[in-house]
C-alpha cells in the first residue's frame, strides 16, 4: 500500500509503452519521462498462466521440443519407417494417442464435484501411440524425454546448442525439478514467471535494451533460489537491459544497483519517495525509512561478543 505497483507500472511501465508507441501525448501521471531513447522494448514479465491447456509443456514454450522432435526422426527405425518431425507432435493426429489426443489425461466430469483429470488409460500419460513410442533416440521415447526433469536433460542434450542453453537456464533460475512434459496448466504463478525468464534469456531483441518489469519474483522462493535469480537478472543487465523489480525481501534489495523506497507508511500515508540511492545511501536515511532502518541492520557486520 506505499505506492510501489503505481508508481512502477501505471507511471513508469505504461508511461514507457506510449512513448515507445509513438504517443507523444502529455502522460497525466507524471511531469516529464526522460531516458526511453535507451529503450527499444518494454515488457512485464508476470506470474500469469503460459498454457491454456495440457498439450502446453516448457518443452513447447520454450521451443525446444522442435530439435528434440528432429533427433527422434533421424534415428534409424524412424527413417526406416518414414517419420518425420510432425510425428512426435502433439498436435497432430498421426503419432499421437487417438484416445487423449496427445494430452495425456483424460477430463472425467463429476456431478456434484469439480471435473478431474486422470491419466489417460491407453497411452498411460504418454501421449502417443505405441508405434510412434517404438522409436527411441538413445534409448528414450518420446515419451522418456518428456518426463525428464531439466536437471537431468542437462547430460543428455548437452551436445545440442539450440536445446542445452534453456535446459541449463531452467536449473540456474531454480526449478530445475520440473519435467519438460509438465503440463504448462499445472504451473506455479512463480514457475510460470521463471519459465518467462529463460524464454527472455534465450531470445536477442533486434529492437534494442528492453525494459523488464517484474512484480515481487522471490515469493515462495528458498534463499538460495533468490541467489539463483538475482544471478539471471544479473545477465540481463550485463547485456544491457533493464530490470525494475517490487520488491521488498531484504536479500533481495540489499543487491540491488539503486532502491527507490516509497512511504513513509501504507495507504493514505504513502506514495511519497522517502529516500533513493544505492542500498547503503538508503541506509543512511533510516531515521525517516523503514527500509533504511532494515537495510542499515542488514547491512552493518556484526561485532563477535568476546569471551573470557
Amino acid at each position: 500500500g506505499s505506492g510501489k505497483s503505481t508508481l512502477v507500472r501505471d507511471v513508469i511501465y505504461e508511461g514507457v509503452r506510449r512513448r515507445l508507441a509513438g504517443d507523444r501525448r502529455r502522460f497525466d501521471r507524471c511531469r516529464s519521462l526522460r531516458g526511453t531513447r535507451a529503450i527499444g522494448r518494454a515488457l512485464e514479465v508476470d506470474a500469469t498462466p503460459v498454457g491454456k491447456t495440457p498439450r502446453s509443456v516448457p518443452a513447447t514454450y520454450l521451443k525446444i521440443w522442435g530439435e528434440i522432435r528432429t533427433a527422434l526422426s533421424r534415428t534409424r527405425e524412424a527413417r526406416t519407417r518414414g517419420y518425420g518431425p510432425g510425428r512426435f507432435s502433439f498436435n497432430r493426429k498421426e503419432g499421437r494417442c487417438p484416445e487423449c489426443e496427445g494430452r495425456g489425461q483424460i477430463l472425467v466430469e463429476m456431478s456434484f464435484l469439480p471435473d478431474v483429470e486422470v491419466p489417460c488409460e491407453r497411452c498411460g500419460g504418454g501421449r502417443y501411440d505405441d508405434e510412434t513410442l517404438d522409436i527411441t533416440w538413445r534409448g528414450l521415447s518420446a515419451a522418456d524425454i518428456l518426463r525428464l526433469t531439466f536437471a537431468e536433460a542437462q547430460v543428455g542434450f548437452r551436445d545440442f546448442p539450440r536445446v542445452e542453453p534453456y535446459v541449463r537456464l531452467m536449473s540456474d533460475v531454480g526449478v530445475g525439478y520440473l519435467s519438460l512434459g509438465q503440463p504448462s496448466t499445472t504451473l506455479s504463478g512463480g514457475e510460470a514467471q521463471r519459465l518467462k525468464l529463460v524464454t527472455e534469456l534465450g531470445r536477442t531483441s533486434s529492437n534494442g535494451a528492453t525494459l523488464y518489469v517484474l512484480d515481487e519474483p522471490t515469493i515462495g522462493l528458498h534463499a538460495e533460489d533468490v541467489d539463483r535469480l538475482l544471478a539471471v537478472l544479473r545477465r540481463f543487465v550485463s547485456r544491457g537491459d533493464t530490470v525494475l523489480v517490487i520488491e521488498h525481501d531484504l536479500d533481495f534489495v540489499t543487491r540491488c544497483d539503486h532502491v527507490v523506497d516509497l512511504g513513509p507508511e501504507g495507504g493514505e500515508h504513502g506514495g511519497t519517495v522517502v529516500a533513493q540511492g544505492s542500498p547503503r545511501q538508503v541506509a543512511r536515511a533510516r531515521r525517516r525509512s523503514h527500509t533504511g532502518r532494515a537495510l542499515a541492520e542488514r547491512l552493518t557486520p556484526k561485532r563477535s561478543g568476546r569471551t573470557s
